[in-house]
């Protein structure tokens, strides 16, 4: 098992302050997070089969376009060639929308509501 960074102390010994938690979104370093997201949380089950989160244990159907799905299977074969990661496109889906759900706060969720219903009030 690979030992805990302390950030904190890090932080004090360049001098600097903690400010927050940064998250990478798209591009190079957002695709090496998500092999990082993959590597430190999918597991073998111990009855064998596909790694996947333990802490997964709810079953639901997710709807797609078949452009997403495409999309998915690309991202899926991409960290596998290059990555050396295994992830199947749904399971990139669960974990694509695990992520956006902690970055949305109820607060921004109200934002967004309130900003579709002003666009719709001036498209009126």
């Amino acid at each position: 098992m690979k030992a805990q960074l302390d950030m904190d102390k890090i932080a004090r010994g360049l001098g600097a302050e903690r400010r927050g938690k940064v998250t990478a979104s798209g591009g190079h370093f957002g695709a090496m997070q998500l092999v990082a997201d993959v590597e430190a949380r999918f597991r073998v089950p111990s009855g064998g089969g596909r790694p996947t989160d333990p802490t997964w244990t709810e079953r639901r159907l997710l709807p797609l376009a078949p452009r997403t799905l495409r999309k998915l299977e690309e991202i899926a074969a991409t960290l596998h060639e290059h990555g050396g990661v295994s992830v199947g496109p749904m399971q990139l889906a669960a974990l694509v929308v695990e992520k956006t759900t902690e970055q949305l706060s109820e607060r921004k969720a109200r934002e967004l509501v309130a900003a579709r219903r002003r666009a719709r009030r001036r498209s009126a």
